[in-house]
Order: C-alpha cells, then structure tokens, then sequence
C-alpha cells in the first residue's frame, strides 16, 4: 500500500510549485486595493459612462501590483515612481497602437528598455514592468475615445490609487518600523520556546528575515518632520542594542540549553511596549544565587549569563551612526557599472527582446482582436529578477485558466451595476493576497480584473474574454519554448556560484568574529559581517527555494544542496555560539585554529565552484571549536550530495 502511494506520488518540482508562502494574510492591503480599483467604477456607474470608470480604475491598478512592505516613504518613492511608469507607458502604447509596425517597434523597445532598468534595483525593477505592462496594455486601447480622455482618466485613477495606498502616513507615520522592531522580539521568543531543532531552526529563519527587514526600514528610513527622525532613530538605536541578545539567544539555541520562562516573557512585553510606544520594561534578574557568576552550576555553558547580560543593554539608548544617504548621482553610476560588470543583465535582456518580439509576431496573425495578451504574458513571466522562468509559466498558465473562467461568467452573463462593482473589489483583494501568497492565485484574481477594466472599457463580450485563454497558453508556450527549453543554459545547472559566495561571506564573518575586538569600531563590524552572513543566508535560502520548482538539472541540483545550506547555517550559529562567549571574557581562539576554520570553508566554496572533489582539510582540534568542526563536517558531506564526487574525503582534526 504504501509503495503504492509513493509511486503516485507528486514530483517534488510540482509539491513545492504549489505550496503558498507562510505569510500572513494582508487584510489592509487587500482592502486598500479594494477601494482604490472598485471606487471608480461605483463613480462611473453614477454618473453613467462605465467605460471610462474602467480606464480610471484600470489606472490605480500599478499600485495594488507594486505594493510592498515597508516605510511609508520607502512606499512612496516605490508607488510614485511605479505609477509614473505606468502613465508614461500607457500614453506610449497609446500614440503606439494606431499603426501596427509602429507598435511591434515601441513594444520590443520598451521591452528591452525595463529588462535593462531592473538592473538598478528592487523599486526600478517595479517601474520598468509596469512600463512594460501598461505599455502593452495601452496599445489595445487606442480608438476607444479621444487621446486626452483616455490618458486623463487612467492618470487620475493612478493618482486615486496613489492616495488610498498611502492614506494612512499622517496617523500611523511610523507604524511599519515600530512592527518591524516588534517582530524581531516576537521572533526572539518563537525561537527560544520551540520544543524540537526543526522547529527551532525554521524560528531561526525568521529571526533572520525580521532583522533584515527592521534593519532595512529603519536605515532607509527619513522624515522632514523631527519628531519623527527622532523616532525612527530610537528605534534604530534599539535595535542595535539588541543585537547582543540575538547573539546570545543564538548560541543558547545552538548549545541545547532551555531559555528561563521570564526571559521569554520578557522580549514578549519587549515586543508590546514597542507596538504601543511605552516604556520599555525592566529585565528579568536571575533567580538563582550566585547567578551573576560564570561558574553559576546550572549555566555550565554560560549562554544563560550572556543573555541576561545582553538584556540589561537592551533600552540603553546607546547611538548608533546614520547611514548616509546614497546621491542620486552615485545609484546612476552604480547602475552604470552594473550594466558592464558581467553579461547576465545583457543577456536576460536579450532574452526578453526576443521572446516578445516573437510575441508581436505571433499576434499578428492570431485572428483575435487585441491579442497583446500574447506579449503581456511573455513579459510578465520572462521578467529577469522575478525567480523561476518555468514556475511562473506554469503558475501564469494555470491561475489564468482559472481566471478566464471568472471572467467569462462575469461579462459573459451580463454583469452590471454595482455586482460588477462589488466583483472589481474582491478580485482587487484577492489579488493583494495572492501577490504575497502565491503567483497561481495572483493570476487567477488579477486576469478576471485585467479583463473587466480593459475589455469592459472597449464593450467586449465573452468570445473576446475566451480568446484571453488562447492568449495566455500562447504567450506561456513562447515562454517555456524560447525563453526556457531552448535557450542556452537555462537547463544547466548553474547554482554552486551563490553558495560558493555565501560559504565566502560566512568565512569573513568567522575572521572578525573569532578574533578579540577591543574597540567599539571593531565590534560594530563585527555585528555588521555576522548580519551581511545571515542575510547572504537568507537570501541564497530564497534563491533555492525559487530555482527547486524547475524538472531540469538545475532544480536537482538545488534540491540536492539543500543540506549543504542548512549546514551553512549551522556553522553560522556554532561560530556566533563562539562570539558570545568572548564577548563575555572568554579567551579568543588561536588565530592559526581561526585561519584552519577559514580555509575550510575556502576550500567548499571552491569546490562548488568548480564542481569538484573537496581536497582534504584540517580542522581545528580546540575544544571552543568543536561545534564548529562539527558543523563544518556536516557542510562538507553535504556538498558531497549533488554528484560532485564519487569517493569519501577526510577531514583531519588537528592535534
């Protein structure tokens, strides 16, 4: 019976295509895209022109797909610039769309244009797709009314849209930093009550992700109104002075040992006096006698006297420097250089000309009217910085399959009024959700939206809505053919290189840290290398995760290192395990035991790279560095598991 399950069993590629993401659900978020696309169709209804109620509505779109997590102004540089994107590209597809060679030009330039502009980060990859986006888009919609009505109403639906995103910065200003803070003494508490390692190891996981991200908001994180530059920095300070307690509950967590009840109830009123903006609370004193001592019999390891300690500078309102803000004219040049720095940009961008040129081609001689579906899909899946090529053209191809059907039934039976209204606002919000949940529910709630605020506007019927279908499978079939299948080396496996680079980034870290820091300025870097370590881990967590989706070699692969990640991970915890205990007078290990640790981890980033046999490696035989060696062993027989050698190797203690 259960050989029989296992040979029915679900391929591991499809298992974690379909999972969602363990993320909360955004209830503000989907109600704010709810009321920003809904709102201006309920006002075209009342004042009888429905089709321009659409184009408004259609305009407020950029920000419900551009919406992130974050400060308010991070939101708003992000949403402004998104949304001027995305007027930009509609008036050109527009201008575009009377003339057909003229289109296939403008859209196969703008393609190329937003694959080279995602190179200069996060918020220019927003914009650069929502020109790309609406572009297309707009070339469906030329003829539909005069040039100034239609580019009119789809801007004031973006400013509508712009305003309801960021309705709430005069009341809650700094709200998202105070959360961010907040979840890093939640995360803090999850970890030192799990019960198991396994859970213990995925706490630790999302101890690391609420750093980053409370350490992302506040340092970008600016205000023209003092109070709150205050604020924001409090919080900052804060959160540096908690960097010791993270330290410490790192290595308690690392060496087995059970946390004190108040201690965990302590970062859970942390968390609290946070979120209400109230005075922090006092720490928790040690119970037992002689507590305050190293040789206390029930803290044998001492990690118990390195929290306590670190929780008394918790609330000092030490300062820690501002970060300066970067020049626009620096992230020019930045961006410049990452342009001719290496090929990858160039050739994600010839990537994405290509398959939509091919696209435009293709449309040409399907025989629907406004088949630019074909080339929105193309773009949308082949975006270069958006994770798997393969998983979002299955995901594309399944939500839309799922969302053609809504919106059949929706403009196919007649849907009008305020039903048509109250539809607009629930998929608005589904696909809110689906955005942070999963790429199949985005598609399913974003299409049956695309095509009431586009084919609604332009009086479409439900043959029109079916050819959305036709559409999509088409633009995928590009995608998974030219774009995937064909195109040299996407079925190569290619992701050794990151993990040899983080293996790096985690053998600096074990440079600053392993070696006595005398000054402030050297036990800030400190700090700075053991976050740039866990991020660096963090994020290849999240490459991997993104690449193990794929049938090819590349997914294997990425499957296969897995245990090499976590072992990385491991040794991140074992060497902070080490800091904190020289941070509380502990004698530094020898820097020869220091340069052993280092070259180890030398030699597995080597080897991934060249895909090779690690050579043999001495490890250090001090006790203080047990769990250390331990843990490096672990990496390197994980490195062992995609097929990289066929015979042991040894890793020899030092004596």
């Amino acid at each position: 019976m259960s050989s029989s399950r296992a040979d029915f069993a679900a391929p591991r590629w499809l298992v974690h295509l379909l999972r969602s993401a363990p993320a909360p659900v955004p209830w503000s978020r989907a109600v704010r895209a709810a009321i920003a696309l809904a709102t201006p169709l309920a006002v075209a209804y009342v004042l009888g022109d429905i089709a321009l109620g659409a184009l408004a509505s259609s305009g407020a779109l950029p920000t419900v797909l551009a919406e992130s997590p974050g400060t308010y102004r991070y939101r708003a540089q992000r949403l402004g610039g998104a949304v001027v994107a995305a007027v930009g590209g509609f008036a050109v597809g527009l201008l575009a769309g009377a003339e057909t060679a003229v289109s296939v030009a403008v859209v196969v330039l703008i393609a190329a244009v937003s694959a080279l502009v995602s190179a200069a980060g996060s918020n220019a990859s927003v914009a650069g797709l929502q020109l790309f986006i609406f572009t297309v888009l707009g070339t469906g919609q030329h003829g539909v009314a005069a040039f100034g009505i239609v580019l009119g109403c789809f801007a004031a639906g973006a400013a509508w849209g712009l305003v309801v995103a960021l309705s709430g910065w005069t009341v809650h200003a700094t709200s998202p930093e105070r959360n961010a803070v907040a979840q890093v003494y939640i995360e803090l508490a999850a970890m030192l009550s799990a019960q198991d390692e396994p859970t213990s190891l995925a706490a630790r996981q999302q101890l690391t992700a609420a750093l980053n991200t409370a350490y992302d908001r506040l340092l970008t994180a600016r205000s023209w109104l003092s109070g709150r530059d205050t604020t924001y920095r409090k919080l900052l300070n804060l959160l540096a002075a908690t960097t010791p307690a993270v330290e410490a509950s790192v290595a308690m967590v690392n060496a087995g040992t059970r946390a004190p009840r108040e201690v965990i109830g302590h970062f859970t009123d942390l968390a609290t006096a946070v979120l209400a903006n109230a005075p922090l609370p006092e720490p928790p004193r040690r119970s037992a006698p002689g507590a305050d001592d190293a040789d206390d019999p029930d803290d044998i390891d001492g990690t118990v006297t390195a929290l306590h300690h670190a929780l008394a500078k918790i609330g000092t309102d030490a300062e820690r420097a501002r970060r300066d803000r970067v020049p626009p004219l620096r992230r020019l040049r930045d961006w410049l250089d990452s342009l001719t720095s290496g090929p990858l940009t160039w050739v994600a961008t010839l990537r994405l000309t290509l398959c939509v040129a091919l696209a435009e081609t293709v449309s040409l001689v399907v025989p629907v009217e406004r088949s630019y579906w074909i080339t929105l899909t193309v773009g949308i899946v082949l975006k270069p910085d958006f994770g798997s090529v393969f998983g979002r053209a299955v995901l594309r191809g399944l939500g839309t399959v799922v969302g053609v059907g809504i919106g059949a039934a929706v403009l196919g039976l007649g849907t009008r009024g305020f039903a048509l209204v109250l539809l607009v606002a629930l998929f608005a919000a589904g696909a809110a959700i689906g955005k942070v949940r999963n790429y199949g529910i985005l598609s399913a709630f974003i299409t049956p939206l695309i095509i009431v605020q586009m084919d609604l506007s332009a009086g479409g019927d439900w043959p029109l809505v079916l050819a959305r279908l036709v559409d999509t499978g088409l633009g995928c079939a590009i995608v998974l053919v030219f774009g995937y299948l064909l195109w040299p080396g996407s079925l190569r496996p290619r992701v050794g290189g990151r993990l040899a680079d983080v293996a790096d980034t985690v053998a600096r870290y074990v440079e600053h840290g392993l070696r006595p820091a005398e000054t402030g300025q050297e036990r800030a870097e400190r700090s700075r290398r053991r976050r740039r370590a866990y991020r660096g881990l963090a994020d290849l967590r999240t490459a991997f995760q993104q690449l193990v989706v794929e049938p090819s070699p590349a997914g294997r692969q990425a499957a296969a290192w897995w245990p090499a990640i976590v072992a990385l991970e491991q040794v991140a915890d074992a060497v902070t395990a080490v800091v904190v205990t020289i941070e509380h007078g502990a004698e530094p290990p020898e820097p020869d035991d220091v340069r052993l640790v280092t070259s180890a981890l030398a030699e597995l980033a080597t080897a991934v790279r060249e895909q090779r046999e690690p050579a043999d490696v001495d490890l250090p035989a001090d006790q203080r560095l047990a769990g250390v060696s331990d843990q490096l062993e672990s990496a390197f027989d994980a490195v062992r598991g995609p097929d990289l050698t066929r015979s042991r190797f040894s890793l020899r203690r030092r004596r």
